[in-house]
């Protein structure tokens, strides 16, 4: 995941990876898919997370997973 969409301090959340600029932790939006919640409702629940921001943190996770798939 790129550092512009997340960052971890161990001052905030005990060190969990969290949305830049928040104290949301990335594991939230994964729980949230992972339970049937929808993005919306993700992002309804924390606004301070933006949209742009949440999707551009799955395409990277998307991207991480497949990087070495062959085709």
């Amino acid at each position: 995941m790129e550092a512009v969409h997340v960052s971890r301090n161990p001052e905030i959340m005990s060190g969990a990876l969290c949305f830049i600029g928040t104290r949301v932790p990335v594991q939230n939006l994964f729980d949230y898919l992972e339970g049937s919640s929808t993005l919306d409702d993700f992002l309804e629940d924390f606004p301070s997370v933006s949209r742009e921001t949440a999707v551009a943190v799955l395409e990277a996770a998307k991207g991480s997973l497949f990087a070495d798939a062959q085709v």
